[in-house]
């Protein structure tokens, strides 16, 4: 068997294996280890900060609309203050101060043009409720009723609007010597802030804690594609975690939080929340202050939580106390989140984007991708344009397995010549073999180091193509306008000549009657795999004529964008092969290749109906 096409064969058969089984490899979240906690007569107190947890968490007491009833009447059951900002648009409820509205302006849910915006948060009550809480929780001998609850009313000025330039203050007053001031205030991106601050007018010092809690009611609805992490989303002291939706409700749980919890402790900085594909809600305290991180999932009311709960203080007679911190809710936009990490101090915000297993990979190649695409203002064309900055890196590797390649070629009639002359003893042609590649200084595996290389690349291009927002709706040309999606058109209705509706993503018409792009791509694999005569061996031969085309059917379902990569990869990798061969003596003959190909397929076809002929009977004896 020829060296060269046993490596070829074995370097693609190789990429095939490796793409379709890498999906199973991903290793499993990381996990945040439990905090042991004990009780005291306030609650929960944390050993080492003292933040207390309340025996019923924040939230838990909630008076909400009926479960079902519809969102917008949902919005009229308590007063609420407007929120209107460039990018974000909704409404504060003067129930409890909650963020509970909110809508993302940049947005739409399809391309359709008369598409709804984006919704991520939504009010108590409502289907795939989404909602942010800060409140107080009362300690040593202060009763529950004496702080602002979930279901206080906060009073606000007559037509207050919140704003970039506006923030919203509202105050309740407890009629018992303490007042509550809540004053919350927003960027031109997706950044609230929220100051708390309570005056103590009881004449005796009181105990209490500042919280942040997001609550989602129910599981909401995923992708569930388990290269994506969609659920809980942390960072403490420099740990990421993760944990889905499934992992909160296997969370131990304690009888005096009424649900299944795990604590994180954070001495410096964190953030934590869920994460969606595209969108996020995160709590951020204060850097620089101790707090708990809190996973939490109510059985009882089927409630996944997070929450931040600061530590445990004690305000003096006549003396006040602030607490401020962050509220994350909208778009994961690499640029807005690079900047809230880098000139805010958010520490590791940009690690919120699941940027997977090949992190060193997928970061520098989706910041290369963003800024090809801010400068030539097309995603597809930056795909392109990637792909060839790629092959220019690799093309020393490149470079010397085409010129191995066409090395061995050269010594093909010696290595035929060794097969002779050893026959039938295996261990004698392959010791002759590897004298020759010695003597000539020739290295068979080298042809497949760069195909090997190509397989991290891929994966990665392809979660950065999967994952990022930047790539959601972003528009090539013509039919192609989601570069995220695969590709819209198919040989059903003869890519759009035809009034028949193609078949839906994901469905098995679809991974059948294939679009565009995939046909590209076996066409340009098939094309460089004939740049080389087809193998002698008729098992290799057949191998070699299936590959594209399993190629093009296992990647049409994929992202359009990808199968664009591949195909530029593909081209420019015969470009590359074509001429460095030509460079060194060896003139491909891709017609003459072409054409045996079809004409080898003709005579087995005919050998094959011969052999099926029955025998005339002549000349038997």
């Amino acid at each position: 068997m020829d060296d060269q096409n046993k490596n070829l064969i074995l370097a693609t058969v190789l990429s095939a294996l490796v793409l379709l089984v890498w999906f199973f490899l991903f290793p499993p979240e990381q996990q945040a280890p439990v905090v042991e906690q004990t009780a005291t007569n306030d609650g929960i107190a944390d050993p080492v900060t003292g933040a207390i947890t309340p025996p019923i968490a924040p939230g838990d007491a909630v008076v909400v609309p009926a479960p079902g009833e519809a969102r917008e009447a949902a919005l009229t059951t308590n007063a609420r203050v407007t929120i209107e900002t460039p990018r974000l648009t909704g409404s504060v409820s003067l129930a409890g101060g909650r963020i509970d509205d909110l809508s993302l302006k940049d947005y739409q849910e399809t391309l359709d043009d008369d598409s709804p915006i984006v919704t991520l948060f939504s009010p108590a009550g409502v289907a795939n409720a989404y909602y942010a809480l800060h409140g107080w929780v009362p300690g040593g001998t202060l009763a529950t009723d004496a702080v602002p609850g979930a279901t206080t009313v906060w009073s606000a000025p007559e037509g207050a609007v919140l704003t970039p330039e506006t923030p919203l203050e509202m105050t309740w007053d407890n009629g018992a010597g303490l007042l509550f001031r809540k004053t919350i205030s927003i960027d031109e991106n997706y950044m609230f802030t929220v100051d708390q601050a309570v005056d103590n007018n009881t004449g005796a010092p009181v105990r209490l804690a500042p919280y942040g809690l997001i609550a989602r009611q129910g599981e909401p609805e995923t992708v569930n594609f388990f290269i994506l992490h969609e659920g809980v989303v942390a960072r403490s002291d420099g740990k990421l975690l993760e944990l889905d939706y499934d992992d909160m409700t296997d969370l131990d749980p304690v009888a005096a939080e009424g649900g299944r919890v795990q604590i994180t402790e954070a001495s410096e900085d964190g953030w934590i929340g869920f994460t969606d594909k595209y969108w996020m809600a995160t709590l951020i305290p204060s850097a620089g202050v101790p707090f708990s991180e809190v996973v939490k999932y109510v059985d009882r009311a089927d409630r996944y939580q997070t929450e931040t709960r600061l530590p445990y203080r004690t305000v003096e007679a006549g003396e006040a106390h602030v607490s401020s911190s962050r509220l994350f809710a909208g778009a994961k936009e690499w640029e807005v989140l690079r900047e809230y990490q880098n000139d805010e101090g958010i520490a590791g915000f940009v690690d919120s984007i699941d940027w997977g297993w090949f992190y060193f990979l997928t970061k520098p190649i989706f910041a290369a991708l963003h800024w090809l695409n801010a400068l030539i203002g097309n995603m597809g064309i930056a795909i392109i344009v990637l792909t060839l900055g790629i092959k220019a890196i690799l093309l020393p590797l490149a470079y010397k397995s085409y010129v191995s390649m066409a090395r061995m070629k050269e010594l093909q009639p010696e290595m035929e010549a060794l097969k002779e002359k050893a026959g039938d003893d295996r261990q004698k042609m392959q010791q002759g073999m590897m004298e020759l590649y010695k003597k000539n200084k020739v290295n068979p595996a080298a042809g497949c180091l760069p195909i090997l290389l190509q397989i991290p690349i891929f994966f990665s291009l392809y979660k950065v193509i999967f994952v990022t927002l930047e790539l959601r709706h972003a528009p090539f040309f013509g039919p192609f306008q989601d570069l995220s999606a695969p590709d819209p058109t198919s040989i059903m209705n003869l890519f759009g000549l035809l009034p028949i509706a193609p078949p839906e993503p994901g469905s098995i018409l679809a991974l059948v009657f294939i679009g565009i792009l995939p046909i590209l791509l076996g066409i340009s694999m098939w094309l460089q795999q004939k740049l080389n005569p087809a193998p002698t061996d008729p098992t290799q031969a057949m191998i070699f004529a299936y590959l594209p085309w399993v190629f093009m059917f296992m990647l049409g379902g994929f992202a359009s964008g990808l199968v664009v990569y591949w195909i530029a990869n593909n081209t420019i990798t015969f470009t590359q092969q074509y001429l460095i061969m030509r460079s060194h003596g060896s003139k491909p003959d891709l017609f003459g290749n072409i054409k045996s190909s079809f004409s080898r397929k003709k005579k087995t076809e005919a050998a094959a109906a011969n052999s099926t002929k029955a025998p005339s009977g002549k000349g038997k004896k």
